[in-house]
């Protein structure tokens, strides 16, 4: 018995310091959460602190110093986030471009840039770049390693690979250098009088990076540039608007070099300032359209490897024929600086998402249709609480056997509820396996993004796989549709088939080809051709 009680008690007592020493460590971690949670607290007050004095001192976010770095990285810290719970920080490289890796590129080394679509806010209609009154586009190959693979959706978005008429090489500047001459015809001014009055920027990349236009002094960032600017009479001292042309560009392109992680250089910044200058030519005979190559500084004093041309209302290109209505001759100049910057490749990306007036917009809108959403099914269901209560109170009122068999309230429909309809019962089948692929294949489109599977900034990529899903889930609409066709107790199976395949296909082509003959038309760049 002894024995017994001192193993008891042996036991006890180690129980009772495993009780002990969990509860310690218990209370530990959770002071040490509580510390780490109260530090992180700590130091975000701190940083938001330094946040608020950087911009009471008009810190810019739009430049590429390591100030305006870091609050552009503060301001988008909620969208470096991965993760379903958006709980692990990431750059918006890693958010937006998953898988993504840099390139890079040797001093002197070539580097083509692309020319995409001339767009405006205002209309709906994109132009081709080319199809402007602007240089020819060089004849040379692009090389494998920045060709982009041909789609179905890029193809019916009108997005075409072509590279633009001016050359960057790595680290390489270029001074003042004209590129052609261009003869524009008075129906081509009235067209691009046109284009500038509604606003149509010019889209570029350079290392898929988009050309931006942006200012430190004024705070903001714009993706492309204008084609050209409007002048008012107050300004002009004319009796209408006068419309300028832009033909200079001065491209900077921001670079970061480290040896010690990578060899060459990576490319972090395009921008780009454009001019409007009435170029001197002295008594040159330029081929229109010709590139020129090794002009004389002399023969264009406008452009010369010195000077570098600048807005001034004086110099402006008007757009507008000559003296005598002949056609307007423009000559075409550029310029690249290159600029060695802190800024990290991952980071690139933050300037043209920060500051962007419409995600407020967005939340809005989500927050209004919710609250809509809930408010309409609260007022259904009270409705139908409201009359079932009153129905069933009813029933159970119902004393005598003759009452009983009477049917009131909603039991005068449920013999109506699951009886096949009369007549179009194709046409229900049909619209009802319809609406089934239409909502399995957005349910799988969401799935795909959710899982990065698909890319939003590849807008051909992922139309294209948009509509292989739409594709893949006929066989989805086919099943519900045949279900319902044969609980209708109809027997034209194959018809019902042959049907749910080709309608909403056919009103969607229908509705492409009749939209393409005006895109046609007026000349657009998602206009596709059957030729």
């Amino acid at each position: 018995m002894t024995t017994q009680k001192a193993s008891l008690a042996m036991r006890a007592s180690f129980l009772l310091t495993l009780y002990l020493l969990s509860s310690l460590h218990n209370a530990y971690a959770a002071t040490t959460r509580l510390s780490a949670a109260q530090q992180k607290k700590t130091e975000a007050r701190e940083k938001a602190i330094k946040m608020a004095k950087m911009r009471a001192a008009g810190q810019d976010v739009v430049g590429m110093t390591k100030e305006a770095a870091e609050l552009r990285s503060y301001e988008l810290r909620k969208k470096k986030k991965k993760g379903i719970l958006k709980r692990r920080e990431a750059s918006l490289a890693q958010v937006l471009f998953p898988g993504a890796s840099p390139e890079e590129y040797v001093a002197g080394e070539r580097i083509p840039a692309f020319v995409e679509l001339v767009e405006s806010k205002k209309t709906q209609l994109p132009f081709e770049y080319y199809d402007l009154p602007t240089c020819p586009e060089p004849h040379e190959k692009i090389q494998k390693r920045f060709k982009w693979r041909k789609n179905l959706g890029s193809r019916l978005m009108g997005h075409q690979h072509k590279m633009a008429p001016f050359i960057f090489s790595a680290k390489g500047d270029v001074s003042c250098t004209t590129l052609c001459m261009m003869e524009v015809g008075p129906k081509n001014i009235r067209w691009m009088r046109k284009l500038v009055d509604r606003q149509y920027r010019i889209n570029l990349t350079l290392d898929q990076l988009p050309v931006l236009m942006r200012s430190k002094e004024l705070n903001y960032a714009v993706r492309g540039y204008p084609v050209g600017f409007k002048a008012p009479p107050s300004y002009t001292g004319l009796k209408e608007d006068e419309f300028y042309l832009y033909n200079h560009l001065k491209f900077t392109v921001t670079y970061r070099e480290e040896p010690e992680e990578f060899e060459g250089i990576r490319i972090t910044g395009f921008d780009v300032h454009p001019v409007s200058i009435a170029h001197k030519v002295d008594n040159v005979k330029v081929e229109e359209g010709k590139i020129l190559e090794n002009s004389s500084s002399s023969s264009f004093p406008t452009c010369t490897r010195d000077s570098s041309p600048v807005n001034e209302p004086d110099t402006y290109l008007a757009l507008r024929s000559g003296a005598s209505g002949g056609d307007m001759k423009v000559l075409y100049s550029y310029e690249v600086d290159w600029v060695e910057s802190d800024i990290p490749w991952a980071d690139r990306w933050d300037v043209y998402l920060v500051g962007s007036p419409d995600d407020e917009i967005h939340y809005f809108a989500i927050v209004n249709s919710l609250m809509i959403v809930v408010f309409l099914t609260g007022a259904v269901a009270t409705i139908l609480i409201r009359t079932l209560k009153r129905d069933i109170a009813g029933y159970n009122e119902m004393q005598t056997l003759e009452e009983a068999q009477e049917e009131t309230g909603w039991k005068l429909v449920h013999g109506d509820v699951f009886r096949p309809p009369q007549n179009n019962s194709l046409l229900l089948s049909v619209l009802v396996g319809t609406g089934a692929q239409i909502g399995s294949a957005f349910f799988f489109t969401l799935l795909a993004s959710m899982l990065r599977m698909l890319n939003p900034i590849k807008k051909g990529q992922a139309l294209t796989a948009v509509i292989m899903l739409y594709v893949l889930c006929g066989g989805i609409g086919g099943y519900v549709s045949a279900r319902l066709y044969k609980f209708c107790d109809a027997k034209a199976w194959k018809k019902n088939t042959l049907a749910t395949a080709i309608f909403f296909p056919s009103i969607i082509v229908g509705m492409f080809m009749v939209l393409n003959v005006f895109l046609t038309v007026v000349g657009a760049a998602t206009a596709v051709s059957f030729l």
